[in-house]
């Protein structure tokens, strides 16, 4: 039985809209909405780009797109008339010119427009590229008695939008957003949003949730009245859902906050579950029936089966050892007890008949040379050709397991351990591999469908890296210990930091430009790379454009 007030009841919707599902996307915003009117909400708010789904990158110009997505919002502002306000974002076209929107609806109509000011560019973002900058006074309209001001994201990262907005008269601020999650969103959240907090202006956070590509949103939609302080998590992170929030014209402040308030996670559990989340949409979001993987008993292999089992049940998940004459019988035991512990499917195919078939094949023409590198990617090859044999004919979906060390300095095989659809552990250093795999193994992870407890064996954990590609092969053989390397590589990539700060360090000299050079000389991998979650300040992909051809040395 609803308990009636005088307050502005607003239903704050986190959910996990799909990019370029204009259809379904409506669909779950019209469930919301029903939610909303019988939970006698007055207005029901969606996140930013909600109905085609953010990032849409170039979608944005295909004209179609943009004008599905607003005859949704035409449609769904008909179904406002006897029930509550709804305000959801969408692309906009008009005279031209196409804007990022919220749009508020009520009443049968669209009743107005909001426009985003400030258009991120940096990083992940490509605003500039799609979107014309919103223009004129703030929208502040009045429902229930509250003035409500209407801002979109980035508009809420700089403090113009804000005070424009509080100038303007509104009593409160509300925020559809598309914020995706890193490592250090929640602290760059709070220092962006203080920076206008002596407004004292209550606002409502209202993230997307779900995978989209690179991208991970986390939602953490809050509500607050005004500080960083009092900010109530309304739903929580990693997850969909909806919350009801009342805002009391009276003293022009949330009611109830700090009560059952979510709290963000922090650290190996969120980015844990980030990776989940993105490994696990991109499969489900591109309709596979779920992944199969070269098991080859590291701890690359074993943390990724981990994910994905965790992220999609193990029945979805699909092992398969590929040992040639150099993988140890270690290996071998320790990769069937991982597929084990973690329930999984788990399968051997030998790949030594294959390299003798191409020894055979390229006997002559090698004749005279020597064993090299060569020989090695022919074997990793040969087990992309495996995994992508049982991909075609069943369907699953092959995942890499490439951490960013690997990546960085181009330690790893294009078109071999390289191929495949996605990777949980592109932005996760070698070092960070150990600690995550570490940290599963002590706890079970929220929504996880795995087994809970030591799924990964120790002994993956505490063996020297290898490649098996050659006899007593240590990855430290080529490379220096991931301890320094991982620094090296974080100053290089993450922090963009002259060769000179890293040498302030203590590292080696000679090591530092050799790294240098090989994350260089290894760009054209990393272009050909199958995509991957954003856990750090800074991937391989979106973040980082660096030319391929490129003879730049920090002298």
């Amino acid at each position: 039985m609803l308990i009636m007030s005088n307050n502005l009841r607003i239903l704050a919707a986190q959910l996990n809209p799909v990019v370029g599902d204009i259809k379904g996307n409506l669909a779950l915003a019209r469930e919301a909405y029903g939610e909303a009117r019988a939970k006698g909400a007055h207005l029901l708010v969606l996140s930013e780009h909600f109905l085609l789904g953010y990032p849409a990158e170039d979608l944005v110009l295909k004209p179609s797109a943009v004008e599905q997505s607003m005859d949704a919002v035409r449609a769904l502002a008909q179904e406002t008339k006897d029930g509550p306000a709804i305000l959801i974002g969408t692309p906009w076209s008009e005279e031209g010119r196409l804007y990022n929107s919220a749009c508020f609806l009520g009443g049968g109509l669209i009743k107005a427009r909001y426009d985003k000011r400030e258009l991120p560019n940096y990083g992940v973002f490509d605003e500039k590229r799609h979107y014309t900058p919103g223009e004129g006074p703030p929208l502040v309209v009045e429902l229930h008695g509250v003035r409500v001001g209407v801002a979109i994201c980035e508009d809420i990262w700089l403090e113009r939008v804000p005070r424009a907005t509080h100038a303007a008269g509104a009593e409160l601020l509300i925020v559809p957003n598309a914020s995706p999650w890193r490592r250090a969103i929640q602290a760059e959240r709070a220092n962006a949003f203080d920076r206008w907090a002596d407004l004292k202006l209550p606002y409502l956070f209202v993230n997307q949730m779900g995978g989209q590509d690179e991208l991970v949103f986390d939602g953490a939609s809050f509500a607050t009245n005004g500080t960083h302080g009092e900010r109530c998590g309304l739903v929580g992170q990693f997850e969909t859902g909806t919350a009801l929030v009342e805002f009391d014209p009276s003293t022009k402040q949330f009611s109830g906050l700090g009560q059952s308030c979510a709290a963000d996670l922090e650290g190996w559990p969120a980015e844990y579950r980030a990776a989940m989340q993105g490994l696990g949409d991109y499969v489900r979001k591109n309709r596979f029936p779920g992944v199969v993987l070269g098991m080859s008993g590291g701890i690359d292999s074993a943390i990724t089966a981990a994910i994905a089992a965790d992220a999609l049940g193990p029945d979805k998940v699909w092992c398969v050892m590929m040992p040639s004459k150099y993988t140890s019988n270690d290996s071998l035991e320790d990769a069937k007890a991982c597929a084990q512990a973690l329930g999984c499917r788990y399968d051997t195919i030998n790949i030594h008949p294959g390299v003798e078939a191409l020894d055979t094949m390229l006997g002559d023409v090698f004749a005279g040379k020597k064993a090299d590198i060569t020989e090695e990617n022919i074997q990793s090859r040969l087990r992309a050709v495996t995994l992508m044999a049982l991909s075609n004919k069943f369907g699953q979906m092959v995942v890499t397991t490439g951490n960013k060390s690997e990546m960085a300095v181009g330690y790893a095989t294009l078109y071999g351990d390289m191929c495949g659809g996605y990777n949980a552990l592109k932005d996760f250093y070698k070092t960070e591999v150990f600690e995550l795999s570490k940290w599963r193994n002590a706890v079970h992870p929220k929504d996880a469908l795995a087994p809970a407890g030591e799924v990964i064996p120790e002994r993956i954990i505490t063996k020297p890296p290898s490649a098996e590609l050659r006899e007593d092969q240590k990855d430290e053989d080529s490379l220096p210990p991931y301890e320094v390397l991982d620094d090296i590589l974080r100053g290089l990539v993450d922090l963009e930091e002259d060769v000179d700060d890293i040498l302030a360090r203590g590292h080696d000299a000679a090591t530092v430009r050799r790294i240098e050079h090989l994350v260089y000389i290894a760009e054209y991998k990393r272009r050909q790379a199958p995509p991957g979650v954003k856990v750090g300040g800074k991937n391989f992909g979106r973040d980082r454009r660096y030319p391929i051809t490129n003879r730049f040395r920090d002298d």
